[in-house]
């Protein structure tokens, strides 16, 4: 039977019915135009459909099977031509594991009108939650990229990636009728349905900038770049950075584009959650609509997040960040300190391994070490003995040391914070104690800096100086500013400082003292033996004459 006029499913029926139902939030998208086969192409991948007519209700075998190939490739640079449900050439990578599970929504009936438009009026949402309890039927993708779902009763599908490799970001779950109107003949249905959702393998970069941050206190910079799904439509994207509790968020965060086009800030969201210490950066649906427009501009376009934080305690501190390229994937929960997020590379413990249900993709982690050392006092003329009460302060040049020494206005040293807010401690002197030690905690490592290895002469190698301002009781101040390196942990690392007694040990006379009093006696002995020559003299004299 051909499709008449007064068909409650006539084509009219289901163009109007997309033109008054759409819905413009990628994030509440139920199934359009009436679930034919463009309409979930539209959620699909090989690119946007329009309405198709639908086959009249009558001509529908409800005792037929339907047989759905999920083709899976990833996505290019471009989008690909129109999904109308039937085979075609595609010129892409196939990818083979890729795991799909078709779940029947229970309670749509398509071989009468009142179950096609209670297909249309579900949303992705409500077939998620009817079909939770629903067995679903797997199949896995091939070399060729194909996994075949056969045997299928007829009726609506939702079709959900469940397993996938590492590393890939996997498409939005999606509803499809089971059969379809044939695209090519509307008086037919469509039972072997083939459907192309791609995935895109996105992916996420993590660097730092803390060359001109020496000291605890001083700011260090992290940059995150997601890429962008290759999709005609995103329903979500999240970049979250879970922090080291040894940094402390210094916000704003700043949210931009690469390789053009702009986000301006209604086009996102910027969340601090202090149970995880973590920044989250929510794209909204004007900003997904820039994302999408952004990749299909510049291929290479990502979204880049730079956040500030300060560094409040020392340590290897290493951290990653998390890209949440669609809805599906949003599994994190902010507010619950023992969530895991996913592994990095190397990572095995305190993470989630990536690749599992839900989609979010680390970033390799990064790194920022800061630690010290301890100074040791001694008596250069006797190692054994340690000396209290040496002051020192440090600088990151011999010469701002050396001017501090000439003038102590100068200022130049450097001021550690340790803690944040009223906890926070704030040291620029530091002291040998009676057992001649002095911890000085909180220096950028001098061997590394923005993430990698330096040596010295690179640029961000860092030397410090430490200066003695107060000596020790009976002891002399260091003739001039120590050059050191900081490479580990304060409680490692021993500097071994030596400080000489007065005069070099030598004694010097002390007015009143015990050397003046010799000086006195030989000076009246030397005073009378030169009387008694006198005399001498003179006898002899008086003599001869």
């Amino acid at each position: 039977m051909t499709p008449s006029s007064d068909s409650a499913f006539s084509s009219k029926f289901f163009v109007t019915h997309r033109k008054d139902k759409k819905v413009t939030s990628p994030r509440k998208r139920g199934l359009l135009a009436g679930l034919s086969a463009v309409a979930a192409a539209a959620l699909l991948v090989i690119g946007g459909g329009s309405a198709a007519q639908a086959a009249p209700i009558v001509d529908l075998d409800p005792d037929a099977t339907a047989t759905l190939n999920i083709h899976k490739f990833e996505q290019g640079d471009v989008l690909g031509v129109e999904a109308n449900g039937l085979e075609q050439t595609v010129d892409m990578e196939p990818m083979g594991g890729i795991t799909f599970t078709a779940k029947q929504v229970p309670g749509i009936d398509l071989s009468t009108n009142a179950g096609w438009e209670a297909a249309a009026n579900l949303t992705l949402a409500q077939a998620q939650a009817d079909t939770a309890a629903v067995a679903g039927t797997s199949a896995t993708t091939d070399g060729t990229g194909l996994a075949q779902l056969s045997g299928l009763p007829l009726g609506l599908y939702l079709v959900t990636e469940t397993g996938y490799p590492a590393g890939v970001t996997p498409s939005d779950p999606f509803l499809i009728t089971l059969p379809l109107t044939h695209p090519t003949n509307t008086s037919e249905w469509l039972y072997d349905v083939h459907v192309y959702p791609k995935n895109s393998t996105t992916g996420i970069t993590k660097t730092v900038e803390d060359a001109d941050s020496v000291k605890l206190g001083d700011t260090v910079t992290w940059t995150i770049n997601g890429d962008i799904p290759k999709v005609a439509e995103l329903s979500g994207y999240r970049i979250v950075d879970p922090l080291d509790s040894k940094l402390e968020y210094v916000s704003p965060a700043r949210v931009s584009l690469t390789g053009g086009g702009t986000l301006e800030t209604g086009d996102y969201s910027i969340d601090y959650f202090a149970a995880t210490n973590s920044v989250s950066v929510t794209l909204t649906d004007t900003g997904l609509a820039k994302l999408a427009a952004a990749w299909q501009a510049d291929a290479t376009a990502q979204v880049q997040v730079e956040i500030d934080t300060k560094v409040i305690a020392s340590g290897e501190i290493a951290n990653h960040a998390v890209l949440y390229p669609n809805e599906h994937s949003f599994t994190w929960d902010p507010n619950d300190p023992g969530y895991q997020p996913p592994c990095a590379e190397g990572e095995t413990e305190n993470c989630t391994p990536p690749g599992e249900p839900g989609g979010p993709v680390p970033s390799d982690p990064v790194e920022t070490r800061f630690g010290g050392f301890t100074i040791l006092k001694q008596d250069a003329k006797d190692t054994t003995k340690t000396l209290e009460g040496a002051t020192f302060r440090v600088f990151t040049s011999r010469a701002a040391a050396e001017a501090f020494a000439a003038d102590p206005s100068a200022g130049g040293f450097v001021t550690i914070t340790t803690g944040t807010g009223a906890s926070a401690v704030e040291q620029s002197e530091f002291v040998s104690d009676a057992d001649g030690l002095a911890a000085i905690d909180g220096l950028r490592y001098s061997n590394f800096a923005d993430g990698e290895e330096v040596a010295e002469g690179d640029a961000g190698y860092q030397s410090y100086w430490l200066l003695e301002t107060v000596a020790p009781a009976g002891f002399e101040l260091l003739a001039e500013p120590i050059e050191f390196t900081v490479t580990d942990q304060a409680t490692e690392i021993t500097l071994p400082v030596k400080n000489v007694p007065h005069n070099a040990g030598f004694e010097l006379p002390l007015t009143g003292g015990a050397g003046t009093t010799v000086l006195t006696v030989l000076g009246l002995l030397l005073l009378a033996g030169g009387v008694t020559a006198a005399m001498l003299s003179r006898r002899k004299t008086g003599q001869q004459s």
